[in-house]
């Protein structure tokens, strides 16, 4: 799969100061990064894969924006690069197309198969047929 890339002109970032590890520097600098992009307004995909991309990602849409939250590095510059690859690695999944399944026919050994367990399970009910004894 080609890498996707979008442009910089969709990308909204917002700034957060980040928790966990970091000691004094998480709480003087703004870490977190928070990456809105518009599906329905951007020009990087076709018509088509703008439609396949919003069904297929529909729950993580809001009002058409997807949002991804970077917060795993001390860094904000690292957080925005690993927020930007994880929204165009989810992007370009959700624009493939799904296989086309081909319908085939079972084998005769499987049919078989599948009948001789019928038959197999049919005699087992068929022996628990019998009444109740008093012994």
């Amino acid at each position: 799969m080609s890498r996707l890339h979008l442009p910089d002109a969709e990308l909204t970032w917002r700034f957060s100061r980040s928790s966990g590890a970091g000691g004094q520097h998480v709480n003087t600098t703004d870490t977190r990064v928070e990456l809105l992009w518009d599906l329905r307004a951007t020009t990087a995909l076709s018509a088509a894969q703008r439609d396949r991309a919003a069904d297929v990602l529909r729950s993580r849409l809001v009002d058409g924006t997807i949002t991804v939250v970077s917060s795993q590095y001390r860094s904000q510059h690292r957080n925005r690069e690993a927020a930007r690859a994880r929204l165009e690695d989810l992007v370009a999944r959700a624009i493939v197309p799904p296989k086309v399944r081909r319908a085939t026919r079972p084998t005769r050994a499987s049919s078989r198969r599948r009948l001789e367990a019928k038959k197999r399970r049919s005699d087992l009910k068929q022996g628990r047929a019998g009444g109740w004894t008093d012994g």
